[in-house]
């Protein structure tokens, strides 16, 4: 008798360290089912698939507590090779294309079709040649699977994205004895219409016995075309649903929804004057940044706030701060305080009176191997010529001024550390993010823009960093706009949170919004447009 599941995860446990990244989850997918995996970002979906495919990251740091069944019977996964033999494939988000290399090598790539030749018949068989005929026809038959007229014979290079998902697709139907299919945001770089096309592939794929497991943000699409959904959250299991028993504000009320848990700050609610002054207007921005989306975004930030910007990872979040300081190259028009501010020049964005603290302490935002006093007065110094005397015509440090001034940073921001003199590279990671923060205060900006403050520091120091913000905010009257894939963050410190989605601005939500309200906007879904599936 066959059984009832082609996949269960049971009771799944990782811990890296003391850190527990996944308590308890189970997962069961039936043959022929599209199950969606949903969660936020950190919610444990891609330790939970590296578990499945037995990732390298996974054995090197002490394996996992629970057990894998496939068709029934228990089985260990030792290594992503080993889950294809055993008829588990993976469409991944990132193309694992060769762009110099034809569709159909591509399709058949490890996988090779070959043909006996003069060589081959006295030397062995590793001198036989491919069957370019045969691995053609296979490749044929797998896009048009996928619905796709392109010819076999196109090099990758050169392809739409939208064309390449398509042959990753069907690189991974060609593969036999496939049983078990994920697609890791696979919707994610398709155009609407390539989108519907995709969904009605992974139904035709179903039908045929294929299970499927469907991860993605979009939850319109969950409801179109998944016949079940978990949802993970923190780590552990919090919901499990048919499709038709649920809608997409049900489902986002679940993957945000935080019962019981207290914010990370607590401040009073404030009622801004919708009068105020609007600090910074930005208008049709796009941004060029790898691994972002900005393609059309629009908001105005009044003075004195503190403006949140979230939504999940890649869609263009991190990338409007990054556009607006010059990091990384923009079109579009931004003022701040009433004047134009010049896009693509990262001195003239300083010098205009905005500072930022970026996502990328270590990368971009610190000199590790050079002193906290240094570190503090780096861009004061190289860009107003501030802790500067003249002598003899020559610019020098100004060694006393810089000493006095980090002095003051280290006190007021409470930057654990030896003194001043203190290798950067050498403190906590709250620490660094306080000396970035002291960076910016340095510039003396109107406008502070911090991306993701609390990535990578332990919960204690994440308070400290949210409690300096908003004492900027509140006793400076700084206005701030502060980017975070920490939904509880924003919604602990911030007056209003604008949701980017697909590089736009989905919606422009106060703090005390639903979580509905937010689980929708970061699906990409706009006030009004909660089209597909039941309401309650």
């Amino acid at each position: 008798m066959a059984a009832e599941y082609v996949l269960e995860m049971k009771d799944i446990t990782k811990k890296y360290g003391e850190n527990t990244v996944l308590s308890g989850v189970s997962l069961k997918i039936r043959p022929g089912e599209i199950h969606a995996l949903l969660g936020e970002n950190g919610a444990g979906k891609s330790t939970l698939m590296n578990v499945l495919f037995g990732m390298p990251v996974i054995h090197a740091t002490g394996g996992f507590g629970g057990e894998i069944l496939l068709d029934g019977q228990a089985t260990t996964i030792a290594s992503p090779h080993d889950a294809m033999i055993k008829g588990i494939g993976m469409v991944h988000q990132e193309f694992m294309l060769l762009p110099g290399f034809t569709i159909t090598e591509n399709i058949k790539l490890n996988r090779e079709i070959t043909k006996p030749s003069l060589l081959s018949r006295v030397f062995g068989k590793s001198l036989e040649t491919l069957d370019m005929p045969a691995m053609a026809r296979d490749a044929r038959k797998a896009l048009d699977s996928v619905g796709m007229t392109i010819d076999e014979y196109t090099l990758v290079a050169g392809l739409p994205v939208g064309y390449m998902q398509f042959v990753e697709i069907a690189r991974e139907i060609d593969k036999t004895g496939i049983r078990l299919l994920v697609f890791d945001e696979p919707t994610a770089v398709l155009t609407e219409s390539e989108a519907a096309q995709l969904l009605q592939v992974m139904k035709g794929i179903a039908a045929k016995g294929i299970a499927i497991i469907f991860i993605t943000h979009r939850l319109d699409e969950v409801i179109a075309a998944a016949d079940g959904v978990t949802i993970l959250r923190d780590g552990q299991l919090v919901a499990e649903t048919r499709t038709k028993d649920t809608n997409v504000t049900q489902l986002a009320e679940m993957m945000i929804g935080r019962k019981g848990e207290s914010a990370f700050v607590t401040t009073e609610k404030r009622t801004l004057d919708e009068n105020a002054p609007v600090a910074l207007k930005v208008r049709h921005l796009a941004v060029d940044m790898p691994g972002e989306v900005v393609r059309d975004v629009s908001f105005d930030v009044r003075e004195g706030e503190i403006f949140g910007i979230g939504g999940l990872a890649g869609q263009g979040k991190v990338g409007i701060p990054n556009g607006i300081m010059g990091i990384y190259e923009a079109a579009g028009e931004v003022e701040l305080f009433g004047k134009p501010s010049a896009l693509n020049h990262a001195h003239a964005a300083l010098e205009s009176g905005m500072a930022m603290v970026s996502e990328d302490r270590r990368g971009v935002g610190l000199l590790l191997d050079e002193s906290i006093e240094d570190n503090i007065v780096f861009n004061a110094m190289q860009i107003r010529n501030d802790y500067t005397k003249n002598i003899l015509g020559a610019k020098l440090k100004d060694t006393k001024a810089i000493r006095r001034h980090a002095n003051e940073m280290i006190k007021e921001l409470d930057i654990r550390c030896f003194g001043a003199m203190q290798h950067t590279g050498t403190l906590s990671g709250g620490n660094q993010q306080k000396v970035c923060i002291a960076r910016a205060l340095t510039m003396k900006p109107r406008l502070l823009f911090v991306s993701e403050p609390t990535r990578g520091i332990d919960i204690g120091a994440k308070k400290l960093v949210l409690e300096t913000l908003v004492r900027l905010n509140r006793e400076m009257g700084m206005t701030v706009v502060m980017v975070s894939s920490e939904l509880m963050e924003l919604r602990s410190v911030c007056d209003r949170i604008a949701i980017v989605a697909e590089g736009e601005v989905v919606d422009v939500l106060p703090v005390d919004a639903s979580d509905a309200d937010f689980g929708l906007a970061m699906s990409g879904i706009k006030p009004g447009q909660e089209g597909g599936g039941k309401h309650a």
